[in-house]
């Protein structure tokens, strides 16, 4: 996978996505709502049963109380975390779709740096266009074809921003 500025390049296609609502950031910073350039891998995918049926033998589902760390604090940050939880998270069981099917990404997710930046997932978009807060969006058709076609392991490309002069 390649993100080029027509939309993701992937299998031979391209896939119209939308991105982080600050562009590419060559440097990743929590809540900057940029997308991280970077050499990154697919590490999981999380799906809704409630909604969806499983995608892919290695899809792992959502409950009810699974979260993620958003909190450069908490020693568990940019992991999965389960609720009740004590720090700043998100929610994974959205009242909305945007994360019934989710591909996680291994930015910042090794030996995670407080404040690099955290949960950037590859998920469905609100609509054709609209920004993310970091992450890559794509239509819900487009994401379950994806999604069963990039196991993880999955390389996923994000060209550095042009630098400014």
């Amino acid at each position: 996978m390649v993100l080029l500025p027509r939309g993701l390049w992937f299998r031979g296609r391209f896939w119209p996505c939308s991105i982080g609502r600050a562009g590419v950031a060559n440097r990743k910073r929590e809540g900057d709502r940029a997308t991280p350039a970077g050499f990154h891998r697919i590490t999981g995918l999380l799906f809704r049963p409630d909604r969806i049926p499983c995608p892919a033998p290695w899809a792992r589902p959502i409950g009810p109380r699974d979260l993620w760390s958003d909190d450069p604090e908490d020693p568990d940050y940019n992991r999965q975390v389960r609720a009740p939880h004590g720090f700043s998270h998100e929610r994974l069981r959205r009242g909305d779709p945007l994360y019934d099917l989710i591909l996680l990404t291994d930015w910042n997710a090794a030996a995670p740096t407080p404040g690099r930046g955290s949960a950037i997932f590859i998920h469905q978009w609100r609509r054709p266009g609209f920004p993310t807060e970091g992450c890559i969006a794509l239509s819900r058709p487009d994401l379950h074809r994806i999604a069963r076609r990039a196991p993880p392991g999955t390389p996923l490309i994000v060209p550095p921003a042009p630098q400014q002069s």
